[in-house]
């Protein structure tokens, strides 16, 4: 754990042996390691000099995003016009949008408060890593939902040399920031949020593109975003845990993932509670028929309960512990709405979102328990907050699901549909 401090800049011949936590903690390939790892750890006055340059770094590196973002919207950003399908412009892509005159406005803060809460503020985030990694997710919903409305608007909205953007655009943002957040749980600690930064600037870009390829040019159904939101989130973060493989540390990370204590359970007990409350809304916000909405919000909450209750039937046995602790719950939670991504909006049944949902609540944890330790001693792959079994299975089990139900589906079923 500790090294000389003569090896840190000190001089020759002095007994000290102070490593900085940032170093121990969240230690990167040496290709990445002129950053400062986490913004929000209080360093010792003493530190190398070096990591004052690596805080001003990012310091101006946001500098430079926002001025960027303004110049950009100054130049190519404005309002929608409001009005109903019939009136949208042609050259727009409008077939997927839901017109802002419209737009209901809870539906936009139900959104917009799962992106804070729900992905932001993850409490594996808190309780493996402090406050500090709040502050960072808060800085990367910040500068990622401008970036998606100028990539998104460049695909969808823009028109004699403009993007024109309204409330459901916001909404688009959210779901993209929501993928780069999950990315982020797969490799937080390994990376500062100089690095996130720049890993949230690519995955914009790439996630919009996947979208774009998805919903327009295939055709796929996908207003929860089982693919778009979950499974590329996931495989983005898998792959780019893959990069920054740091075998020395594993161990340790195991360790402290062990002993989150139960400070991490605080805050699961009041991720969960809002994962319920609000993400039966962030299921149905882009769906565009009436009696789809009811379905979406219908068949997540159908999915949700049974997936809990698999976890109680489960983790007992996997964990020999009398009940699931608030962190499994979550999981289970997160699951159980992920598989609805897809088919939210298609007539699942009710007890077939039953079904969907205890499956999936009893991957989860088998995923964790059998799964994970695979992918980190298989493919090399560290996935810290354990978003293949949460976002990335789940995922794709949903758009499984969404697949099935499109085969099946006749018109006397769906009727204008």
């Amino acid at each position: 754990m500790s090294r000389s401090w003569q090896s840190l800049g000190g001089a020759a011949g002095e007994d000290r042996t102070w490593q900085p936590p940032w170093q121990a903690e969240f230690a990167v390939p040496e290709w990445l390691s002129s950053c400062t790892p986490f913004a929000g750890v209080h360093l010792p006055p003493d530190m190398p000099e070096h990591t004052a340059a690596s805080r001003l770094r990012l310091s101006g590196l946001c500098f430079l995003f926002q001025i960027l973002n303004i110049l950009l919207f100054a130049v190519f950003v404005r309002y929608s016009p409001e009005g109903s399908p019939g009136q949208c412009p042609w050259q727009l892509n409008c077939s997927r949008r839901i017109q802002d005159s419209g737009f209901q406005q809870p539906r936009f803060q139900d959104s917009h408060i799962q992106v804070l809460l729900s992905f932001g503020l993850l409490v594996t985030f808190l309780g493996r890593y402090g406050p500090g990694s709040a502050a960072i997710s808060i800085l990367i919903i910040a500068f990622a939902i401008q970036w998606a409305l100028l990539i998104q608007g460049i695909l969808y909205s823009f028109l004699n040399g403009k993007i024109y953007v309204g409330a459901q655009s916001m909404v688009s943002a959210d779901f993209c920031t929501a993928a780069v957040l999950i990315s982020t749980g797969a490799v937080l600690g390994r990376v500062n949020p100089v690095q996130m930064l720049l890993l949230a600037l690519l995955e914009v870009i790439l996630c919009t593109l996947n979208e774009y390829i998805l919903l327009n040019l295939m055709g796929v159904s996908d207003s929860g975003r089982s693919l778009t939101v979950h499974t590329f989130g996931a495989y983005f973060g898998l792959m780019v845990s893959r990069v920054l493989y740091q075998p020395h540390k594993d161990k340790r990370r195991r360790q402290e993932q062990q002993d989150m204590g139960q400070q991490a359970d605080f805050f699961a007990v009041a991720g969960t509670i809002y994962l319920w409350i609000f993400w039966p809304s962030f299921t149905s916000t882009t769906t565009v028929h009436d009696n789809a909405e009811n379905w979406a919000v219908l068949n997540t909450y159908f999915s949700l309960v049974a997936s809990t209750v698999a976890t109680f039937i489960l983790s007992p046995v996997l964990y020999e512990e009398s009940t699931p602790r608030m962190v499994q719950i979550q999981d289970a939670t997160l699951a159980g709405m992920a598989v609805m991504g897809m088919a939210g909006e298609m007539l699942v049944t009710p007890f077939g979102a039953l079904i969907a949902g205890f499956l999936v609540g009893l991957i989860s944890p088998l995923g964790f328990r059998f799964f994970t330790p695979i992918l980190r001693s298989r493919l090399k792959i560290q996935d810290t907050c354990g978003v293949h079994n949460i976002h990335g299975l789940p995922g794709i089990l949903g758009a499984l699901l969404g697949t099935l139900l499109t085969l099946l589906a006749t018109a006397d079923t769906y009727g204008d549909r």
